[in-house]
């Protein structure tokens, strides 16, 4: 009894340190299939199988009721710590790599996900790319706005050289 009670305690833990949490099932994956699997998300996300009764009370405890119908049959469970696009290319990789991953699920920023939405997940660009994509756009507008305030200045100047040019063929 004291030793689910630290398993509660510990998931509960990593379900309110964690930033996204998505469950997939991995019914007929080997193990070292999922030893490839956690090593390819190792960077962002730990990936834990866990016992479904205990996940839902640790997930009930950190304020997540949207598990509850999902936790059937053998879960496992990647509690993203880093950049949950990542985390959800990766497991959205493996299971087209290995059909017997099912992502059933998740959560993120504080709102339950369906399967679908998880994929939608996965198919954004990673965040440096869409920083980098940011600061093009920056760029890009103070070039504009450089070249708007430089555009009077610089027609001034050939005005004042078509009129100097001008005088100089007059004389």
């Amino acid at each position: 009894m004291a030793n689910k009670e630290a398993s509660v305690a510990e998931l509960t833990e990593l379900f309110r340190n964690s930033t996204a949490v998505l469950l997939t099932e991995y019914r007929g994956l080997t193990v070292s299939q999922l030893g490839q699997l956690r090593t390819s998300i190792r960077e962002d996300a730990s990936y834990a199988v866990v016992k479904n009764t205990l996940t839902k009370i640790a997930a009930n405890e950190a304020g997540i009721a949207s598990f509850d119908d999902e936790l059937a049959g053998p879960s496992a469970i990647a509690f993203v710590h880093g950049d949950p696009v990542a985390v959800a290319k990766g497991l959205r990789d493996f299971a087209k790599a290995n059909p017997l991953l099912v992502i059933k699920g998740g959560y993120f920023d504080g709102n339950p996900l369906t399967a679908a939405e998880v994929i939608k997940l996965a198919e954004l660009e990673s965040r440096e790319v869409l920083l980098g994509k940011l600061a093009g756009a920056f760029k890009a507008s103070l070039f504009g706005a450089a070249y708007m305030f430089n555009a009077p200045l610089a027609q001034a100047v050939r005005t004042v050289d078509a009129l100097r040019d001008k005088q100089e063929s007059a004389s």
